[in-house]
């Protein structure tokens, strides 16, 4: 991703060779911030404060915040600790306990001293291949976006509408839902963004922040407009990211997306999903069974003595889904398709 015409990633090793420097996302959009890790509880705290977010980047991170541990001591004791302690930051991301038991099938075997050295190149490998897929995913929908422009019949901008942020700050690379925006830019179908403010946390400001850095037309608006607009036939089609995807196509997501999903239902608006295939996870097989995180009430900053209520995520029933789009092509949000892309990870 640019940031001042220089490209980079959302989290790299340090000089020294062993530290962990990641973008402070809670510094964003007014302040861009480098940060370093140098221990286990450093990457735990980044992943919980959200310093990092986004399903794909979690998951790295993790792996990352392993590599740490087990730098100096890669004893069982620090292993199972270090696991534990990454595994209990946040709930609803399935990415992070597939980069977790990914780690540990690789690591346990080894001997103690194999294990730090090992942990740093699979961490590496994993924010590598996160970034090839989030390519992937772009150069698909990219693909998609050019066949509802030419759909349109006119020049005017295809119009998306996105919620949260699912781009470059969300993975190692280019992103999930916005990979798309990027590469459909990059080739010259006007493309204007819809985006949403995502409150409490206000994720839309990074991607509003991100689509400038590329030079993508973009205009925020508040989380409830997105409805008037869809009404108003000015949105083409919504696009948005995923935490965790159920057997069946359900989609966990940034709060306030099941909204978005049936507002789009309503007034015949396609409603796509970026999926990775480390956000699919096939062990659940509806999506009430994904744990929604619950954030801490102080977040709305309404003050001591006001009853809050912060859930993190929603689930949007596949059924509100047109198509996930994965880094091996676009299908329907159910099991067979599911399992007719990815055959390997059905059970």
């Amino acid at each position: 991703m640019r940031v001042d015409g220089r490209w980079r990633r959302t989290i790299w090793l340090g000089s020294d060779g062993w530290s962990v420097e990641i973008v402070d996302q809670t510094a964003l959009p007014g302040r861009f911030e480098i940060v370093r890790l140098a221990t286990v509880e450093d990457a735990a705290r980044a992943i919980t404060s959200m310093q990092v977010r986004g399903a794909p980047l979690i998951g790295v991170a993790a792996g990352y915040g392993l590599a740490l541990a087990l730098r100096t001591d890669g004893s069982d004791r620090v292993l199972e600790s270090a696991l534990a302690m990454l595994g209990s930051t946040r709930p609803t991301a399935v990415n992070l306990q597939w980069a977790l038991d990914r780690c540990k099938a690789v690591l346990a075997p080894l001997a103690p001293a194999e294990r730090g050295p090992a942990s740093y190149r699979l961490a590496a490998a994993m924010a590598d291949e996160d970034a090839e897929t989030c390519h992937r995913i772009g150069e698909t929908g990219a693909a998609l976006l050019a066949e509802r422009h030419g759909a349109l019949g006119d020049q005017r901008p295809l119009q998306i509408l996105t919620h949260c942020n699912a781009g470059w700050l969300a993975t190692v690379d280019w992103g999930t839902a916005l990979a798309p925006i990027y590469l459909a830019h990059d080739a010259g179908i006007p493309v204007h963004v819809w985006v949403d403010e995502t409150r409490p946390r206000n994720q839309g400001l990074l991607t509003a922040w991100e689509l400038g850095q590329h030079g993508v037309p973009h205009t925020v608006i508040v989380d409830n407009a997105g409805g008037l607009l869809m009404r108003k036939g000015r949105v083409d089609l919504c696009m948005v990211g995923t935490d965790r995807v159920a057997r069946n196509g359900d989609v966990a997501n940034k709060i306030g997306t099941y909204l978005k999903a049936l507002a789009a239902f309503d007034n015949g608006v396609p409603f796509y999903v970026a999926a990775p295939s480390s956000s699919i996870d096939f062990s659940v097989a509806t999506g009430h069974l994904i744990p929604l995180e619950e954030r801490r009430p102080d977040e709305l900053g309404l003050g001591p003595g006001v009853a809050v209520t912060n859930p993190a995520f929603d689930v949007t029933p596949a059924r509100l889904v047109t198509a996930l789009i994965t880094e091996r092509g676009v299908c329907r949000a159910a099991e067979a398709d599911l399992g007719a892309l990815f055959p390997e990870r059905v059970r």
